[in-house]
């Protein structure tokens, strides 16, 4: 946990987190996230078609309650998916029961699930910590800790993130800011796709918090901006889960109003962009943790694309590269074999010209005009991908389309995990 956890939780929220026994270790895996007054909401949610049945319940939630949450609930060992209409008894099941222990509407409640796939959900287990959840929680750095260490399954390390914004005062007025706070899960089973609610085994589940007030609209277009530009450009193993999520959730607590820049004449174009960028500060930094903490990793790796026919022609791309078992398994071998790269390039759909690719490894020259460049040295790019982190920088020249997309390589040590994963 952050030593700035502190300083930057925003206020309005509570947490806590109990053993309900769904995980095989014994440790932590029923997590909660309650909100002092109902908060305003904006969610996106996996693209793939087989969903977990949490999934469907928050979409009918958000749609009935305006965009409204008082209450989060997740568990850990159990994904709650592929488990037909029981599963979405059992999830429909703990949101009443919440509900009711935490005197809330049940359409204000938001539940989340990760774990295996296809195993009934013992609803019971979970009911049967709900009173002593609601006893136990609390503001503080040490509950927020305990939510980000239950909701992990095959995650090494808790991943949070933090930002404070300080706006400006007159002399003699006591210092304002508004918080934000962020605690994700996910090491494989990474590919996100995501998408707005509206548009509507190991998983990426990311919970944002800030005690701005914002209203449920204006929330959901900040995140899906956001989230464009990190929790979609990330990949592990180019697997999609069922159970992928995002949630921001915004409080009010702080009294600060941030309105879309032309909501209104009482907006602030200005605040509203702070936001914007401290937002993307946290989302960026939550995104980068899960990739460098994917299942197996031995290196993670920055592609940075430019010169592409569009920005969807970059991303197209850099999908590519990072979902070749070929490229990944090079990568686990610091061998650079940047053929094939070329090869990932010239298959992903985008428009190139195969005469004018050009490839970097760092500052090394690799490919000049779809070849060998002239000044490259297999043993310093070898030595440059033996990092634990490196950057591979692609430019097609066919355009202004670019993108940063955050991967990594493939081991053994990947294919053992996910060998034993069930057993």
């Amino acid at each position: 946990m952050s030593d700035l956890a502190p300083l930057f939780l925003p206020a309005g929220f509570r947490f806590g987190a109990t053993t309900a026994g769904l995980k095989a270790s014994g440790r932590p895996d029923f997590a909660i996230i309650a909100a002092d007054q109902p908060a305003s909401a904006a969610a996106l949610f996996t693209a793939n078609k087989v969903s977990a049945a949490p999934l469907a319940i928050d979409k009918i939630h958000l749609g009935m309650s305006g965009g409204l949450v008082s209450l989060v609930l997740i568990n850990a060992g159990n994904a709650n998916c592929a488990a037909g209409e029981a599963g979405y008894n059992a999830a429909k099941a703990v949101c009443l029961a919440a509900a009711e222990t935490f005197h809330c509407p049940p359409e204000q409640t938001f539940p989340s699930s990760t774990g295996i796939i296809g195993v009934p959900l013992p609803a019971e287990k979970l009911i049967a910590k709900l009173p002593g959840l609601k006893s136990s929680i609390g503001p503080t750095h040490e509950h927020f800790a305990a939510l980000a260490q239950a909701i992990m399954t095959t995650d090494l390390v808790e991943k949070t993130a933090f930002a404070r914004i300080e706006l400006p005062v007159a002399d003699g007025e006591a210092p304002r800011c508004i918080h934000i706070a962020g605690v994700c899960k996910g090491s494989g089973m990474i590919h996100p796709q995501l998408v707005p609610h509206a548009a509507l085994h190991a998983t990426m589940l990311v919970y944002l918090l800030t005690d701005a007030a914002i209203e449920p609209a204006t929330l959901q277009t900040l995140l899906n901006a956001s989230a464009n530009k990190s929790f979609n450009c990330i990949s592990v193993d180019g697997d999609t889960s069922t159970n992928d999520t995002v949630l921001l959730l915004a409080s009010g607590a702080s009294g600060v109003q941030i309105a879309a820049p032309d909501s209104n004449s009482a907006s602030n174009p200005t605040l509203y962009e702070n936001f914007a960028a401290a937002l993307d500060q946290v989302t960026s930094s939550l995104a980068k943790q899960i990739v460098a903490d994917g299942e197996g990793v031995t290196h993670v790796v920055e592609l940075q694309i430019k010169g592409a026919a569009s920005d969807a022609d970059a991303l197209r791309i850099a999908k590519s590269i990072a979902h070749s078992p070929l490229v990944k398994t090079a990568w686990a071998g610091a061998d650079p074999n940047w053929g094939r790269l070329v090869a990932a390039i010239g298959y992903s759909g985008a428009a190139i010209d195969p005469e004018r690719i050009d490839i970097r490894f760092g500052d090394l020259a690799i490919c000049e005009n779809g070849g060998r460049a002239a000044e490259y040295n297999e043993k310093a790019a070898h030595e440059y991908i033996s990092q634990p982190e490196f950057t591979i920088h692609i430019d097609l020249h066919q355009g202004e389309g670019s993108c940063t997309f955050w991967t990594t390589d493939l081991t053994h040590q990947y294919v053992s995990i996910n060998a034993d994963y069930s057993t």
